[in-house]
């Protein structure tokens, strides 16, 4: 099982698509889900900050291997995820999820909870724009895992 645990809602009909259609692919090889939860928005981006990390991590159980996406973490490439992906769901873990902080990041709760740190730039993307990068990746890598043409 694959999940992808997110702060909001995706408001974006263009964004909404590219998510749904990865989401069916990736039903096809895993249990896929997308798990969102409330975006905090008061005038202290800390609270903000503690408040979301407190409703990501009530949605993390402690047989989950958590993979937090942040600026400062690993750099791999798309055969490294698959390898990583293939290694976790296969040897020890059967649950596998991905955490997308808000706008302002993630808690330092939720980052340490997480099993692995990982980073897909040193830019800043839109946390929408990296559920469909995400997405994208994730399918990249069972194709890759399972042998489907698709990585080139």
């Amino acid at each position: 099982m694959i999940k992808i645990l997110c702060v909001g809602k995706i408001k974006e009909r263009f964004f909404t698509e590219g998510i749904v259609e990865y989401e069916k692919r990736l039903n096809a090889f895993t249990k896929f889900s997308i798990v969102e939860v409330k975006e905090v928005n008061t005038n202290d981006i800390n609270k903000n900050i503690l408040e979301e990390g407190k409703n990501l991590l009530s949605k993390i159980t402690e047989d989950e291997f958590v993979i937090t996406l942040e600026i400062n973490g690993k750099m791999i490439d798309s055969v490294e995820l698959a390898k990583l992906i293939e290694e976790k769901l296969t040897y020890g873990f059967s649950k596998l999820t991905f955490v997308i902080g808000g706008s302002n990041g993630l808690s330092e709760d939720v980052i340490r909870r997480s099993n692995y740190h990982l980073s897909f730039s040193k830019f800043t993307f839109p946390h929408q724009l990296m559920r469909l990068i995400l997405s994208e990746q994730i399918y990249r890598a069972l194709t890759i895992i399972n042998n489907k043409e698709y990585h080139k």
